[in-house]
This record gives C-alpha cells, sequence and structure tokens, in this order.
C-alpha cells in the first residue's frame, strides 16, 4: 500500500538523515520535493500548500538550523506534519455500553465496499465482545441482502432482514425493535448506494438517520478513487452530518490522496481501512503509524500486534527453545510458514518492516516459490521432515514428482533451510548480533525468536533512524 509515496519519502528521508549540517537551501530544496510527491499522490491542494508553508516555517528555525542533529530534527518535523494531516490521534468509535442498543449507520455510493465493511466490522466488534446484528437495508442493488446474508453466516453474525420489502426506512427500524428484544447491544445498518449522489438516495438516507438517532453516521469510501472520495464526503457530510470514515481498497492504493486529505478537508476521523479481501483484513486507523509507514520507517507496532493474534505465546516459546537446542526441522519451518500467511499479504508485511517499506514491490515479491517451498516440504514423509539428512538423491526424486516442482528446486530449499538453520544458530548463541538485530529493527525485544509473537515492544520504543516520539 501507497508505494509510489512511500518510495519518494524514503529516499528523502534517507538524504536527510545522513547530512550533519542542513541550510534553508536545503529545507527549501526538500519541501519542494516533498511538495510534488503530495500533489503526484493526489493530495487536495489546500492541503499541500498548508503542509508547505508551515514546514518550511518550522524548519528553518533555529531548532533545525542550530540543532545537534539537524538532519534528524527535519525529519521529526515532516513525521509531525504527515501524522497531522492523517488526523494526529486514532479515534473510536463511540459505542454506548451492552445494556443499551448503539447504531451504526453505514453510508457511501455504490461499488465503494459498504456490505463489505459492514461484515468486517461486525466481526471485529464480536471479537470485542460487542454483540452485533447487521441489517440489510440495502434495497436497490440486487442481491445486496443475500450479499449480506452469507457473509454475516459465514462470520457467525445474525442478518436481520425482510424479503420483498421495499422501505428501508421501515426495515430498519424494525432491525432496531428486533434488537432491543433479542439482546443485541450494536446495529450495523448497511445502505443502498447509487452509482452517484442523487436526490433519492439522500432522502433515504436523511430519514433514517432522523428515524434511528445513530450513533455513528459512517461513510464507506474507495481510496483508490484519491480526491474523489473527498468530494463525495464533503457531499454526505453537508446533507448527514458524519461522525467518520470507513476507507477501503486501502491495500491497493499506491498514492494515498485520500487518507492525506480528509481530515484536513472534512475535519473527520478515518476510523478504519480495509486491508484485503479478508475477513480479518480490517484494521483501525493510527495515524502515526501510517505516517511511519509512509517514510519508509515501517510500523513495528502494528506488526508485532498482527503476529501476537495469529501466533500462539506458548508455540513461539517452544520454537525459541528448538532453535536454541540447534532442533529446528522442516516442519518447523513449514510451520513458520503457515504462521506468515495467516498474517496476511507478503507486501504488506514488508511494508511494516524499518527499511524495507516502500523499497520492495509486490512484484518482487516470489509468491510462487512460497507455495513451491510449502508443496516441497508437504510432499514429504514426517521423518523426512525431522530429519533432512536422510533426504537421498532417491527421496529427492520422489519428493519433487509429489509436489510438481524439479529435484533443483527441492536441493535448493534444503540448502535454503541448511543455511537458515546455522543462521538461527549463530544468532540465538551470539548476544552481539541480537543486539544489532534490535537496533535494525527499532529497538524491539526479540526473546520470542521462535515466532513473531513472543516479541514485545519495550518502553520507550525507538523508530528506526535513533528519534524517539
Amino acid at each position: 500500500m501507497l508505494e509510489k509515496i512511500t518510495g519518494t519519502f524514503s529516499n528523502i528521508i534517507r538524504t536527510l538523515s545522513g547530512k550533519a549540517t542542513i541550510s534553508e537551501k536545503n529545507i527549501e530544496e526538500t519541501v519542494e520535493q516533498i511538495k510534488m510527491a503530495l500533489l503526484e499522490a493526489d493530495v487536495n491542494l489546500r492541503v499541500v500548500r498548508r503542509f508547505v508553508n508551515s514546514t518550511i516555517e518550522e524548519a528553518k528555525g533555529e531548532k533545525v538550523l542550530k540543532a545537534v542533529d539537524p538532519g534528524q530534527q527535519f525529519v521529526k518535523i515532516i513525521y509531525d506534519k504527515i501524522t497531522s494531516m492523517l488526523g494526529d490521534k486514532k479515534t473510536d468509535l463511540s459505542l454506548k455500553g451492552p445494556d443499551t442498543q448503539s447504531v451504526i449507520l453505514l453510508l457511501g455510493l455504490q461499488g465503494a465496499g459498504k456490505t463489505t465493511a459492514a461484515h468486517k466490522l461486525a466481526a471485529r466488534l464480536l471479537k470485542e465482545g460487542r454483540k452485533p446484528l447487521l441489517a440489510a437495508c440495502d434495497l436497490v442493488r440486487p442481491a445486496a441482502v443475500e450479499q449480506l446474508s452469507v457473509l454475516g453466516e459465514k462470520i457467525g453474525v445474525p442478518v436481520y432482514k425482510e424479503n420483498g420489502a421495499s422501505n428501508a426506512v421501515k426495515v430498519s427500524q424494525n432491525a432496531v425493535s428486533y434488537a432491543k428484544k433479542n439482546g443485541f447491544d450494536t446495529i450495523i445498518v448497511d445502505t443502498a448506494g447509487r452509482l452517484q449522489i442523487d436526490e433519492s438516495m439522500m432522502q433515504e438516507l436523511v430519514s433514517m438517520k432522523k428515524a434511528l438517532n445513530p450513533v455513528e453516521t459512517v461513510l464507506v469510501a474507495d481510496s483508490m478513487t484519491g480526491q474523489n472520495a473527498v468530494d463525495i464526503a464533503k457531499s454526505f457530510d453537508e446533507q448527514l452530518g458524519l461522525t467518520g470514515v470507513i476507507l477501503t481498497k486501502f491495500d491497493s492504493d499506491a498514492r494515498g490522496g485520500a487518507a492525506l486529505s480528509l481530515r484536513s478537508i472534512t475535519g473527520k476521523p478515518i476510523l478504519f481501512i480495509g486491508t484485503g479481501e479478508k475477513t480479518e483484513d480490517f484494521e483501525p486507523f493510527h495515524p502515526d503509524r501510517i505516517a511511519s509507514r509512509i517514510l519508509g520507517m515501517g510500523d513495528v507496532v502494528s506488526l508485532v500486534e498482527k503476529a501476537q493474534q495469529t501466533v500462539d505465546a506458548q508455540e513461539a516459546e517452544r520454537m525459541q527453545k528448538k532453535m536454541m537446542r540447534n532442533e529446528f526441522t522442516l516442519q518447523d519451518m513449514l510451520d513458520q510458514l503457515q504462521s506468515v500467511e495467516k498474517m496476511g499479504s507478503m507486501s504488506q508485511i514488508l511494508d511494516m518492516m524499518p527499511g524495507l517499506a516502500g523499497q520492495i514491490s509486490e512484484d518482487q515479491i516470489d509468491k510462487a516459490g512460497m507455495k513451491h517451498q510449502k508443496a516441497i516440504i508437504q510432499s514429504m514423509t514426517l521423518k523426512e521432515r525431522r530429519n533432512h539428512l536422510i533426504i537421498g538423491p532417491a527421496r529427492r526424486k520422489r519428493i519433487a514428482k509429489g509436489s510438481g516442482t524439479s529435484v533443483q528446486e527441492v536441493n535448493k530449499l534444503i540448502k535454503q533451510f541448511e543455511k537458515t538453520k546455522l543462521a538461527m544458530k549463530k544468532l540465538t548463541r551470539n548476544r552481539g548480533m541480537q543486539a544489532k538485530l534490535m537496533q535494525q529493527m527499532g529497538g524491539m525485544d526479540m526473546s520470542g525468536l521462535g515466532g513473531m509473537g513472543g516479541m514485545n515492544l519495550p518502553q520507550g520504543f525507538k523508530m528506526p533512524g535513533g528519534f524517539k516520539f
């Protein structure tokens, strides 16, 4: 995500960080580069001008020009400005207590991803201990009600629907009544959209909001539409009074214009972002973390959170002990590959890694290679996975045939495994190497080397580059 703008900013930050002195000319040239990068990212012109003026004014002060480490101070200013553009702090949903009903009204144009966002939000709230009900009130798009029903069943969340109904306002009111009778504390209302904003759609939504009095009126917008998403948000806000925005398809957005413009232009926070097709590909929007990704500094906090959600802590500890005893096997390698898959796409994971964000494109990731590795190990017997030394020529030929690969690929995997095992052995025994790795990873505690779920962030977490926030 945001590959284009991240690549540009990464180069700018890398150049700045190494400067022992900075002049006013350096500042002006750098800000000009940033201005062009933001305009190419489809950021609103007014937002860009505000960013440029405030950055130059602050950077030309004594705080930077006469600082001991001016490069880092300048980078800090840029980071703060980008974070401010994105909204400063994470904004949570304003939901009522569990003994009463909270209505979340989802709005948006057709094709923005409202129905998908509705079920993702419901799954998230269910995981957080809420008791959500999905209300199928999109009576315009063909099969919209059926789509929500299927998605609701998939995550175990009931869907209120009225087959053959034509009055969406009445259906939404009935959904709230049903929720009260059956103990649901959160009603997520999926509404009808149009290909463009029109009077009939707005009138229906205004009536629905008046009838439901929702605690959240949330626009679902396609982040890939850039400035268009911002204009749509303004129109909806003027007539309905939005409380926040969900940006869908954020993982496919290489520019970031919508995210970087929305808060400044509309004053409304981005609440969540859709980062993939799976139900769990739905994240709270953290302005500081996204700013870190944009500047190529990665997002270690989100990476660790993802790992902790998908990797069992006891399994991580067991794996660490195996590494320290030099007992890491091909079966363990397969388990690690499967754990990484659960965390999301490889490109998303690399985006969160300090120093790698924006540096490796989707095309450069060898997805087929990972699939082949899994297929090769899965074609081995359990005995072979536990002891790779018994895999001779005949066995390698059988494994290659069973996995649909070649003997050369089997040989390559085994060599790679042996190198990985040796590197792990050295790392677990060499405190100096561990300290160096920790520094590269932004000061993380690598006590859980056996699995990403064992990583913890220490107090006073330090961003790559040396400065603290």
